[in-house]
């Protein structure tokens, strides 16, 4: 069985880069975009644009009789999450593989306990550097996906599936045979980067140079670090440099997910990042300095929205 009916839900950063990638590859009505009618509305008046060009994209509200999806992109926020898993259900059918592309390491817990483990393939988008203002999208590095197996064989019929889906279709990709781990990485790449470029209101040529910013950044990642290996993952400062490693070719004038949040004056991550830190560290008797400096700071401006 080969994948060719494809549904996105959220049009934020990722939704936008991947959808306009597709649409541009697919045919228009094997790409659907999932959002209800106050959305839809808002996106066919004002466009939604990447990189210059138009989305010509295919909406559909969530009550729609629609034949069931070969692979569904789940893209929203997390605290979107629990209202796209239901969105999202006449789009789910026997067949249909689910990637999230969602930050942290939680979200795919919570699309299994809805639709089923067999449905879900781990994944994790990295190296972007997409900005969204308003409706318009920028980015110079699309990054990639990287999905894999949570366990058994890999990679399995499903993951080749989708692997195949994006080798047709020109998709960055990657299949790792130990997902866990890369998900943990990239959570304590985004527990840095995300919330230190915010702390400094910056971009991310903030990080990227030697100074207060690169190293408390580091100091946040290593709290992730420790208790990673108390949570069975085990990271290393191998793996830490490799994180690192991803942020160099990045846009310096772009910015973290997170940055663009708190600038739009929009809820931010916090929770997913420093409080699940935070959470760990009180589980494990681990203080966690740096991430609770984090988090009373950006949920002391976030008041004041």
């Amino acid at each position: 069985m080969e994948i060719k009916r494809v549904s996105i839900i959220g049009l934020g950063a990722l939704g936008v880069l991947y959808g306009h990638h597709l649409s541009k590859r697919m045919d228009e009505g094997d790409l659907r975009i999932i959002a209800d009618e106050a959305r839809i509305r808002r996106y066919k008046e004002k466009g939604v644009i990447c990189n210059g060009e138009i989305c010509r994209f295919n909406y559909v509200t969530p009550d729609e009789p629609a034949e069931a999806a070969d692979l569904i992109l789940i893209a929203v926020k997390f605290g979107g999450l629990e209202a796209a898993v239901d969105m999202i259900k006449n789009h789910v059918g026997r067949d249909t593989l689910i990637l999230s592309l969602l930050n942290g390491i939680s979200s795919e817990q919570m699309i299994e306990d809805v639709y089923g483990k067999g449905k879900v393939l781990d994944c994790v988008a990295q190296g972007m550097d997409a900005v969204k203002v308003d409706n318009a999208l920028s980015y110079k590095n699309m990054g990639l996906l990287c999905f894999g197996d949570r366990e058994g064989v890999h990679p399995s019929e499903k993951a080749a599936r989708v692997a195949r889906f994006f080798d047709k279709t020109r998709v960055p990709y990657l299949l790792d045979p130990n997902m866990k781990k890369r998900m943990w990485g990239k959570f304590m790449l985004n527990v840095g980067v995300n919330q230190v470029v915010s702390f400094f209101e910056g971009d991310y040529g903030t990080i990227q140079e030697d100074g207060p910013a690169r190293d408390m950044m580091i100091a946040a990642m290593r709290e992730v670090l420790i208790l990673s290996q108390k949570e069975g993952v085990c990271l290393t400062e191998e793996d830490l440099g490799y994180w690192l490693s991803i942020l160099e070719p990045l846009n310096p004038k772009g910015k973290p997910s997170m940055r663009q949040d708190m600038e739009a004056r929009r809820p931010s991550e916090v929770g997913l990042f420093a409080r699940t830190v935070i959470r760990l560290g009180e589980k494990h008797g681990i203080e966690t300095p740096v991430n609770q400096k984090l988090y009373d700071y950006i949920t002391s401006v976030e008041k004041t929205y």
